[in-house]
């Protein structure tokens, strides 16, 4: 029953981002991004898929996702938590998004397996526990390096950061490099740029056992 109520949630998505899909190639650019708030702007299946199988392998029991957007994402780390038995919890600003989000996840039957938080995402991860095993960052770019700088000390060893965006849109070009210098700066992450979707910089956490 899991797995159907899932793909029924899934395939609603796949619906709405073909349509949008449409709408982008038959829209002047000037007014569709003055709508990209209408839009799912989403991962895509081939990253979302990818995430979900990660954080299934790595284990992972407690999850985060910086940029909830409308849950397309946080349905498949919502079904990779269910799956390792752990939780996620997501972020968002936006309080119609979210709610768009929980009433799909609620559907999906995940809802127990997602804690939702609604508001200013670098200020909202001071008061998250440590020891997090998978993050997604996924939100407005120049957050990134803000957010990377919070997580850093609350990340388990082996912890895994997926940050997007890292290859498109150009116009995130310059934020994406300042964000993958700050994870190089860091000195203990092992990190690659993967050309999935919109490019995903993959980065592990190691710290030794006596750091």
């Amino acid at each position: 029953m899991a797995d159907q109520a899932f793909a029924k949630v899934l395939a609603r998505y796949e619906e709405r981002a073909a349509q949008e899909a449409e709408l982008w190639r038959s829209t002047p650019p000037g007014e569709m991004f003055a709508r990209r708030d209408e839009m799912l702007l989403h991962v895509g299946a081939e990253a979302a898929e990818f995430l979900r199988a990660l954080a299934v392998a790595r284990g992972a029991r407690h999850l985060v996702e910086l940029g909830t957007s409308y849950g397309y994402s946080t349905l498949f780390l919502a079904e990779a938590a269910r799956r390792t038995g752990g939780k996620l919890t997501t972020f968002e600003l936006d309080e119609n998004k979210q709610a768009y989000a929980r009433a799909q996840l609620a559907e999906a039957d995940l809802a127990d397996h997602v804690d939702w938080k609604l508001g200013d995402a670098v200020a909202l991860l001071d008061e998250l526990a440590g020891e997090i095993d998978f993050v997604l960052i996924d939100l407005w770019k120049d957050l990134y390096v803000p957010c990377l700088d919070k997580l850093h000390p609350k990340l388990a060893t082996q912890a895994i950061i997926a940050a997007d965006n890292m290859l498109y849109p150009e116009m995130s070009r310059p934020d994406a490099e300042a964000y993958r210098q700050a994870v190089r700066d860091k000195g203990d992450f092992q990190s690659m740029l993967l050309p999935i979707g919109s490019g995903i910089e993959l980065s592990c956490l190691w710290r030794s056992p006596t750091a």
